[in-house]
């Protein structure tokens, strides 16, 4: 055992975590998506706060290191309702329980997918992205699956613009949801320690990410988290509601 959790757990999730890392240094999103349904379906209880930290860890590197391609103004209109979902999460968490918490984030995946693989092409405008930061807010805080209505928006913007404005967002948003836990009581020690002991890996997968971003086509590798994903979140959802 490993801060309650079972050491084989441990590895798969840090398994996860690594997948995700590299899905996410590869396209701009991934983290979250690949590991969050893996983790609901083996330990919901580390759901949403272990992936909240990894979470903002991870944005804040990528934040730093490719701030210059940031559509700061963008978000300027996105955040301000993230407050406003981040409430409504808290509550959620608050009153939900594991089994409705999975559900919904198979579902959120589920959605995320579908809207992908249709290409879905929104404006990136002041009304769109008030709403995309709302409904973010609210599943970044409950499932801690809260890129995709912003990624959705991005998603025809180039590389070096798409993923440090994710990455931005990420990174406040998630400090935002933690914040907001915490007021509520309902973050733990040990979900942070655990948190802190899994870090290391998406350091790796960052790195495998830089090979991976230069040899293969973008459309390719998000051919693979999109199956990846779908697959996940279709196993969470028959586990929460059988």
């Amino acid at each position: 055992m490993l801060l309650g959790v079972e050491a084989w757990v441990v590895v798969v999730l840090a398994v996860a975590l690594f997948v995700g890392a590299l899905v996410q240094g590869t396209v701009g999103l991934g983290l979250g998506l690949v590991a969050a349904p893996v983790a609901s379906l083996l330990e919901p209880q580390l759901v949403p706060e272990m992936m909240l930290w990894l979470a903002m860890l991870m944005a804040s590197q990528t934040m730093l290191t490719e701030h210059r391609g940031t559509d700061w103004r963008g978000l300027g209109w996105a955040l301000p309702s993230r407050v406003v979902g981040t409430v409504v999460g808290v509550w959620v968490v608050a009153v939900a329980s594991d089994r409705l918490i999975g559900i919904a984030v198979g579902v959120m995946v589920l959605t995320s997918v579908l809207l992908t693989v249709r290409t879905v092409t929104l404006p990136v405008n002041r009304l769109t992205l008030p709403v995309a930061g709302l409904v973010s807010g609210v599943t970044g805080t409950a499932t801690s699956i809260g890129g995709p209505p912003l990624a959705i928006l991005y998603q025809h913007h180039r590389p070096v613009v798409l993923r440090p404005t994710l990455a931005a967002y990420f990174a406040i948003g998630a400090a935002l949801s933690l914040v907001g836990l915490g007021l509520a009581g309902q973050l733990r020690v040990d979900v942070f320690l655990l948190a802190a002991l899994l870090s290391p890996v998406l350091l790796l997968g960052i790195v495998a990410s830089v090979p991976v971003r230069r040899l293969l086509p973008r459309e390719l590798v998000r051919t693979g988290v999109l199956t990846v994903c779908a697959t996940s979140a279709l196993v969470l959802l028959a586990v929460s509601v059988f």
